[in-house]
């Protein structure tokens, strides 16, 4: 068990969004979160990235308590959490913004190998390494901030909404990517709008609603669940 969620209640002050929230991950998975908006999937990344501490509940990362655990400690466990919309530094580089997402790299020869490996899979990102992020269009901005989780090759890769505005030729590119970083070694817990789209790559997933599991099965059986169709996938 790679990580593990009990009974989690969080929130943002005025009342929690999660309740008594439970979910696992083994190692190698790739898990998708679908479900309503304001049902709480992007509350469950916040949490487990620590910039949200639960009120109640424990989270378990490779099977220590990390309930309150800064975010800084989390990473360096290696736990990475790309969030949605701003992820990138859009006055930096490209290069400058790759650079920073090797902090957490002590050694400088692997931070040089990651940032190679980076522009060997994103051809876009070597012909424009030296331009500014804010002149990259949304699907290159993507690739950009997926590009930590090759830098770092954490054990936990945390993906919020990546297919969020993208056109659909752009995000089946983006899903091959993340296919791509679970195939190498990173396990995957994905927040997805795009529900069959997200369900189709996963191994298992996650329906919330209030803040709540209300299913959870394989890709594939959700995706051939009545009541997620009827719900969720638009028929």
């Amino acid at each position: 068990m790679l990580l593990s969620i009990e009974n989690i209640t969080c929130g943002y002050g005025h009342g929690p969004v999660l309740q008594d929230l439970s979910l696992v991950l083994e190692k190698g998975e790739l898990v998708c979160i679908i479900g309503p908006n304001g049902a709480g999937k992007s509350t469950v990344l916040r949490a487990l990235a620590g910039q949200l501490i639960p009120s109640k509940g424990k989270i378990w990362f490779k099977g220590r308590d990390i309930t309150g655990m800064s975010i800084a400690r989390r990473g360096r466990q290696g736990l990475v959490f790309i969030p949605q919309g701003l992820n990138v530094f859009p006055n930096l580089t490209i290069l400058e913004n790759l650079e920073i997402s090797g902090l957490l790299l002590d050694d400088r020869k692997a931070l040089k190998a990651g940032i190679k490996r980076v522009l060997g899979r994103f051809p876009v990102l070597e012909k424009k390494k030296n331009a500014f992020a804010r002149e990259l269009s949304g699907g290159e901005r993507q690739m950009l901030a997926l590009s930590r989780s090759v830098i770092l090759e954490p054990e936990l890769v945390l993906l919020d909404e990546p297919s969020l505005g993208l056109a659909p030729i752009v995000v089946d590119h983006i899903f091959d990517q993340i296919q791509e970083i679970a195939q190498n070694g990173s396990s995957v817990l994905l927040v997805e709008q795009n529900a069959r789209k997200g369900l189709s790559v996963s191994h298992r997933g996650y329906v919330l609603e209030l803040g709540q599991n209300r299913l959870t099965g394989t890709g594939q059986e959700l995706l051939n669940s009545e009541e997620v169709k009827k719900l969720y996938l638009g028929g």
